[in-house]
């Protein structure tokens, strides 16, 4: 294998240093290392044509639209995320105020302003206020089980469904409404599994779900596109580190490679793409998608990883969520509506009803968020998660439109009413390079198997270490943002680097 030339490969002194992926993890660990002066040789390999992973900013509508992250949770002093778009001034005042950094939401998505039922009529407020508390109250004891010696069942979804059960039996309303409310129970859990990106709660394990950190703050939004915050770090970067449209094949470590265009010493990493260009390395930052290395575990390193870690890798779970936004000449909501709820009256989540995805997979979606007027429509945004949503992605434009049109003709029980006039949605699925949305710590897995995922290799040998290290949101224990566990991920990543090379260097704080 010959390595290429350029930039990373000179002559400089220090080490080299290659960070693959330039989501928010690889950007904030190139930021980091490119501040040190022991790391002049620094290059990002980015798979695709643009920088952010999966923060994904687009202009549409007359407007912004996040086909990615859309929100900050949690924003106040212990977010990192909301520190750095306050630096770099791309949020509104009332967003920065301590009055919405104090409050606590408990990391609930708030109720809906209107609840439309499958039968086409609204579904009362007070039914859905009673429902909401109680699967929120349910969803709080779940965290309760975080250092229990033993949990009652293996799964998030199973202890709900345990307790639902148990409230339902003592119930006296009419049947209607119990069928009622336990299909707005369903909505939550399809809201739920939005939240927790994965196809069912089913999946989720209960006993680290109370290991989720929620943050005090009212999430909020970026004005001008999340992506503003990925365009300013890497306005802050020398301008040939990221090469784009380079996608890794396999990363050789624990070796000795020599540069074919030198001499001089020997790497113990060569990373190869898939355009057979080889880079040499001291070390490389891997900060790839959990759902990428799900796919190419077997084929991503040599020698393959550890067992105990390729195991965690297997072992926990990554979901999709995505996206779908409908542009309407003219509104039909209320001119105060910000999320409109829709409830299939024939689901439950104590009922598995399996159907083909093709004539149910639009039942998953949760309702659509109402987004702010833009120039030229009136736009909602549709959330999915799961199985439903990755059959989503196989359907034409033309299909999503028309059976969304129908769902929404169904549920408001008007017949005539104009169908939106464009479609836009994300893909996170099918993209190579992604494969999904998030993790989640699927049954079977701990907390311990995120942090068998973020250690470097090699484990052993002095002079060896550091070879690979590991970042990404499916590599740090803050759950509930993912966005901000990815960035803290790449600050630790290039912290262990500067340690390592400057032990007597004060590394910076948690929010430079």
């Amino acid at each position: 294998m010959e390595s290429s030339g350029g930039r990373a490969e000179g002559s400089g002194r220090g080490p080299r240093v290659l960070v693959v992926g330039s989501g928010i993890a690889g950007l904030g660990a190139a930021q980091r290392l490119c501040r040190h002066p022991a790391f002049p040789q620094l290059r990002v390999l980015e798979a695709t044509a643009r920088a952010g992973g999966r923060i994904r900013s687009e202009r549409g509508f007359g407007g912004v639209v996040e086909l990615g992250a859309h929100w900050i949770h949690g924003p106040s002093q212990g977010n990192p995320v909301f520190q750095l778009a306050a630096k770099y001034q791309l949020l509104r005042e009332k967003d920065l105020s301590e009055e919405n950094q104090l409050t606590e939401t408990g990391g609930h998505v708030g109720l809906p302003s209107v609840s439309y039922a499958s039968s086409g009529v609204s579904v009362n407020r007070e039914l859905v206020e009673e429902m909401a508390s109680l699967f929120y109250g349910l969803l709080d004891q779940t965290r309760e089980f975080l250092h229990a010696a033993d949990a009652p069942v293996p799964s998030v979804g199973q202890y709900l469904k345990k307790e639902i059960r148990q409230r339902a039996a003592g119930w006296t309303e009419h049947e209607e409404t119990r069928k009622l409310k336990l299909a707005v129970l369903n909505s939550f859990f399809n809201l739920e599994c939005c939240v927790s990106g994965t196809h069912s709660m089913d999946l989720v394990a209960l006993v680290p779900f109370g290991e989720y950190t929620v943050l005090p703050g009212l999430d909020c939004t970026f004005p001008g596109g999340y992506q503003g915050l990925t365009n300013h770090i890497m306005a802050s970067l020398p301008e040939d580190v990221i090469v784009f449209n380079k996608p890794v094949k396999t990363i050789h470590w624990s070796g000795s490679f020599q540069e074919a265009s030198s001499l001089g010493g020997t790497f113990p990493v060569l990373v190869e793409c898939e355009d057979g260009a080889c880079f040499p390395a001291h070390h490389v930052i891997v900060t790839v998608p959990l759902g990428f290395l799900k796919e190419h575990l077997d084929t991503f390193f040599e020698p393959p990883l550890p067992t105990e870690k390729a195991e965690a890798i297997r072992k926990m779970g990554f979901g999709t969520n995505n996206k779908i936004f409908l542009e309407f000449e003219e509104p039909f909501w209320e001119p105060d509506c910000q999320y409109i709820q829709v409830v299939w009256e024939d689901t439950s989540p104590l009922q598995d009803v399996t159907s083909e995805l093709q004539h149910v997979w639009f039942k998953k979606l949760i309702g659509f968020l109402v987004l702010p007027s833009f120039e030229s429509g009136h736009v909602l945004c549709g959330f999915i998660a799961g199985l439903e949503s990755e059959f989503m992605e196989t359907l034409s434009d033309e299909d999503v439109l028309l059976s969304l049109t129908q769902v929404l003709r169904r549920v408001t029980g008007n017949a005539q009413l104009p169908a939106p006039r464009s479609v836009l949605r994300s893909r996170w699925h099918s993209a190579p390079y992604t494969r999904g949305s998030y993790s989640y710590v699927a049954v079977g897995s701990t907390g311990d198997d995120i942090d068998q995922l973020a250690q470097p290799l090699p484990t052993d040998g002095a002079e060896a270490q550091l070879q690979i290290l590991f970042a990404g949101e499916a590599t740090h224990r803050s759950f509930y943002s993912t966005t901000h566990g990815a960035l803290l991920s790449g600050w630790r990543e290039a912290d262990r680097l500067i340690a390592l090379w400057d032990p007597q260097a004060q590394l910076p704080g948690p929010w430079l």
